[in-house]
């Protein structure tokens, strides 16, 4: 009972964060969009392009503003998806099998079904690259979303959203990786594997202290962005060596937590001031290690990364990357269509599909207090790709016309499937108040 309040809390505190984010991950989008269609346009378009030096002498590393958020700082946000993942797989919703078939089934389903939309509209050639754009989910806004329009939503509605957009994740990190990579360079992949392998010597020797995870990080960063696989990928992979093992387990700190807060109490001086007594003083610092013992040393990290991610990382990426003129062209329309079909018909119908026939042969069922047609409004807020699909089209079609043309649809896209799951969780609700 206590392990299961404790997960409630961890996501309850997650999904706050994820909504509240949403919001300003909005404001930052806007702003964005704003800007490129200002007179200021010129300015904000210089502004990336700003060459910013890392290093020291022949160990330097020169990249412009632009990238070093979209190759450096996103790095924080993919190393947040990892832990978030490995949280997900040991204690979450992708735990047990029985668990995990729905929200797997649903991200696979909505997946491939947009990726299909996109490439029928985009049969071959160069537009063809983008057929990842329309597969991701951004969970900050679908979260935010989903809260804004459905307050009340029960708690196995946010669960499956979040599970659903974290395998979702784990989709655009392999499609990442494995289609939108640039040549390899292998000696450059071959000193990110000996990093690995130091990384794994670490939680092999039981390190629990993060510093030296994180210092290799970086090296694995560097290393990684050396070898033309995407840099962010670091991120991932650092999530995956990080420990989640405690010094002491739950009993443990239980007991060790009573006996110190017996001797606080006993060491009691009457004027209530900590400092006049060196009892009380020792039990509050054994108290603090004792917690520190308990935490594993992922779940420190994700919370220390959390509003760091939500509130720093993803707005500048959307700050960087939203701004778009806003106009109508019929240059690449095909990828700017093909995105926005994907997201606003794709996603929902993938989800749907794949929640029917699991739902149907008895390998799923859905979450509690959820029904086909707020399903449905769920699986349309999934259609707002936004952060992971501007991170694709970036990969896809960097430096050339049809960029704009696949934020066009991204921004479309979502904005659409956003208004279509407001329209339908409006319709099931009062379907369910006339009942």
């Amino acid at each position: 009972m206590r392990l299961k309040k404790f997960q409630s809390t961890i996501f309850q505190r997650f999904f706050r964060t994820e909504t509240v984010g949403g919001s300003v991950l909005l404001l930052f989008g806007i702003a964005a969009l704003v800007l490129a269609n200002s007179p200021l346009a010129e300015r904000y378009e210089h502004l990336w392009s700003i060459p910013i030096t890392v290093g020291i002498a022949h160990h330097s590393l020169a990249l412009t503003l632009h990238q070093w958020i979209n190759d450096g700082l996103m790095a924080v946000f993919f190393l947040l998806v990892g832990l978030e993942i490995k949280r997900e797989l040991l204690v979450g919703e992708l735990a047990s099998a029985k668990k995990a078939v729905l929200p797997i089934a649903c991200a696979i389903g909505g997946m491939l079904v947009p990726a299909g939309i996109y490439l029928m509209c985009n049969t071959s050639g160069f537009g063809a690259r983008g057929w990842g754009i329309p597969v991701a989910t951004d969970i900050a806004f679908a979260l935010g979303a989903l809260a804004l329009l459905s307050p009340d939503a029960p708690i196995g509605a946010r669960v499956f959203l979040t599970a659903l957009a974290i395998v979702d994740d784990m989709g655009a990190v392999l499609v990442i990786a494995i289609f939108y990579s640039q040549s390899i360079m292998w000696s450059s992949l071959a000193g990110a594997a000996a990093v690995v392998f130091v990384l794994i010597g670490f939680n092999v020797a039981r390190v629990r202290q993060l510093w030296p995870y994180l210092f290799a990080g970086i090296v694995l960063w560097y290393f990684m962005h050396q070898s033309g696989v995407h840099a962010t990928i670091s991120g991932v992979i650092l999530a995956c060596t990080i420990p989640t093992n405690t010094r002491i387990n739950a009993a443990q700190f239980s007991r060790e937590a009573h006996a110190l807060v017996n001797q606080f109490d006993r060491a009691e001086t009457g004027d209530f001031l900590v400092l006049s007594s060196e009892r009380q003083q020792e039990a509050l610092f054994a108290l603090k290690r004792a917690s520190e013992d308990v935490a594993a040393p992922t779940l420190k990290l994700e919370t220390a990364l959390h509003n760091f991610s939500a509130f720093v990382v993803m707005p500048l990426f959307a700050f960087a990357n939203a701004g778009v003129k806003i106009g109508l062209s019929t240059e690449h329309a095909e990828i700017a269509l093909g995105v926005l079909a994907g997201l606003v018909i794709g996603k929902p119908l993938g989800i749907m599909a794949a929640a029917f026939l699991g739902v149907k042969s008895g390998i799923a069922k859905l979450p509690a207090s959820v029904g086909w047609a707020p399903l449905l409004g769920y699986a349309s807020l999934a259609g707002i790709g936004f952060t992971m699909s501007l991170f694709i089209a970036m990969l896809a079609f960097d430096g050339t016309a049809a960029l704009d043309a696949a934020k066009q649809g991204i921004l479309g896209g979502s904005l659409l499937g956003g208004v279509a799951g407001a329209i339908i969780l409006k319709a099931a609700r009062h379907s369910r108040d006339d009942e």
